[in-house]
């Protein structure tokens, strides 16, 4: 199967690209030099040349390359316009939106039927995608995921947060009162993987069933070699986790293996 991955380089898409490689799938990536994103005809001719089955849309802004509105133009416009030429082309389209289109105020466990309600910044953005998505392709798959974690520092992932962190201010704070939604990149990968089986449709993708920032953080800690300071607060109150049972992806004690 011809698989298009768009951000097959970014944390997700590396992630997903090696799985798929393992299943024997043929991986095509976009590369945004060659066909811009904001050039509809030559997204269609690039499409119409590969005839991909399925096109995996998971770039974001997350590297500005000085495009004026470029967040709105790549976490909005692009998704829509590729999922109107996958609706055209009869390609199945799989768009990766994001827990942020919850702001902080809206208290989870979320569910698909929980009412987004992120107004600015990178949440709304991908709010909007995701209603433009369905309006335009209604055989689309929209699939949130939460923070990613990585095996190592070096992508934008909660392992480079957390050295980040140590580094700034020796010590990571991290708060009892915030349940993330977060699962590691080869869990996500495998998921969204699976979701070539799967109809149209709204997803959520989360390996965190009860477990705060700091258990996490200390997991984490342990994990890698204890060489971080982790403090507790209870600052920060939000309870970010999804829930689908339909996903089946592991939870994060399966991996974590010092979370009980």
């Amino acid at each position: 199967m011809k698989i298009v991955i768009t951000g097959a380089n970014g944390t997700i898409g590396s992630a997903l690209r090696k799985y798929l490689t393992t299943q024997s799938q043929t991986i095509i990536p976009w590369d945004r030099k060659t066909f811009s994103v904001n050039n509809y005809h030559a997204a269609e001719s690039f499409l119409r040349s590969t005839e991909p089955v399925v096109l995996f849309h998971l770039a974001i802004a997350s590297q500005p390359i000085g495009i004026e509105n470029e967040s709105w133009l790549i976490n909005y416009q692009w998704p829509t316009k590729l999922a109107h030429i996958c609706n055209k082309l009869h390609i199945k389209f799989i768009f990766t939106s994001s827990v942020m289109v919850f702001s902080d105020k809206a208290q989870g466990p979320f569910t698909i039927k929980s009412i987004p309600d992120a107004e600015s910044g990178y949440g709304y953005e991908k709010r909007k995608a995701e209603q433009k998505v369905f309006e335009i392709n209604p055989k689309a798959i929209v699939a949130r995921l939460g923070w990613q974690i990585g095996e190592k520092s070096g992508s934008n992932n909660m392992i480079d947060y957390l050295e980040k962190q140590m580094s700034s201010n020796g010590k990571i704070i991290a708060s009892r009162k915030w349940l993330p939604a977060c699962s590691f990149n080869s869990d996500t990968a495998k998921s969204l993987t699976n979701l070539l089986k799967s109809g149209p449709g709204l997803y959520m993708i989360d390996s965190n069933q009860r477990w705060n920032f700091y258990e996490i953080c200390c997991a984490l800690n342990k994990l890698h070699g204890n060489k971080w300071i982790v403090e507790s607060t209870e600052d920060f109150v939000f309870d970010q986790r999804m829930i689908d049972d339909r996903m089946n992806i592991p939870l994060l004690k399966d991996t974590l293996k010092d979370l009980c």
